[in-house]
């Protein structure tokens, strides 16, 4: 459970207590997002309110708080501990993970290096903090199809915020912890955006069990193939897979003799079929559907060589 003082730990000073009220409701806050000079806006069990200047929340744009863009230099300078250069790989990529797990997404102007890549991220006027939740259990309607006396290839589709990741983190904890037929097995999670583990300073600060080790912020190709020359996981996991690349690796993994959890953004196995040129049918076993129904995200259908449950 998310405590208030991970939330008013994000923020320095004075802007710490117009987030004091909106900390006691820590459990069911989604994002916290800033645009420099237009109201600052939070998303709660999915309704997105406003905050006027004391912290409380309105649905009204009139006298609600509008961040300056010294506010957010505030929070960008406190959260990268007032060394903006430290954190200059981080930014880079467009993000900075922070104790908890939670995700600050950045937006501003890009600065590009000679070879036209994303060297840094300057005058970052926009933010968008993600808060993440961990759900154990979530993977417990899965975990019979993905282990049936052995550890199956599985592959999670849905939407974009229908849980996928949540789920996939879930089903790393379960299959690395082990628990009754079902043996611990060692994995190797590839984190390229730091998203499944949640890693601090190289630390998971969401449970991801106890044989796992972790790749934080690496490409996914270049991590999975690390991971297996030098922590030889039983099995690997990775998050948004899709390119020509992403699957040739995955193929590699499973010819050395790991198996693979992956997730990809979709709505049913047809897109999973766009895959078809790389025998997807073959690398995975298992393939889970999810969706969104009544607000809550669940688990649609679960093929393997035929559809075997619909929920």
């Amino acid at each position: 459970m998310i405590k208030a003082e991970e939330i008013l730990n994000i923020f320095p000073g004075v802007l710490r207590e117009r987030f004091r009220e909106i900390s006691l409701r820590a459990a069911d806050l989604q994002e916290i997002r800033f645009s420099v000079r237009q109201p600052v806006r939070v998303l709660i069990k999915n309704k997105e309110f406003l905050i006027d200047l004391s912290g409380k929340l309105s649905k009204i744009p009139d006298n609600v708080w509008h961040i300056s863009g010294k506010e957010i230099d505030d929070i960008i300078n406190y959260v990268c501990k007032y060394s903006l250069y430290a954190y200059e790989d981080e930014i880079s990529q467009g993000f900075i993970t922070i104790p908890g797990g939670h995700r600050i997404g950045l937006a501003g102007q890009v600065v590009l290096n000679a070879e036209n890549k994303v060297r840094n991220i300057k005058n970052i006027r926009f933010l968008n903090i993600r808060i993440s939740h961990e759900i154990i259990g979530a993977a417990d309607e899965i975990l019979p199809f993905v282990f049936d006396k052995k550890i199956h290839n599985t592959l999670i589709i849905a939407p974009p915020g229908c849980g996928k990741t949540t789920m996939l983190r879930d089903l790393v904890r379960q299959v690395s912890n082990g628990s009754g037929d079902m043996p611990g097995l060692q994995i190797g999670i590839v984190d390229e955006r730091s998203e499944i583990a949640g890693s601090y300073l190289g630390v998971p600060q969401n449970d991801v069990g106890i044989r796992t080790c972790v790749m934080d912020a690496c490409p996914k190709v270049q991590g999975m193939m690390m991971l297996i020359r030098s922590m030889a996981p039983e099995v690997v996991a990775v998050d948004e897979i899709g390119s020509k690349e992403d699957l040739e690796a995955i193929a590699n993994i499973i010819t050395c003799g790991s198996k693979i959890f992956a997730t990809i953004h979709g709505y049913s196995m047809a897109d999973a079929a766009k895959l078809d040129s790389f025998n997807i049918n073959k690398m995975f076993e298992r393939f889970i559907i999810l969706h969104k129904r009544d607000g809550v995200c669940r688990v649609k259908e679960v093929y393997g060589e035929e559809k075997i449950w619909c929920g």
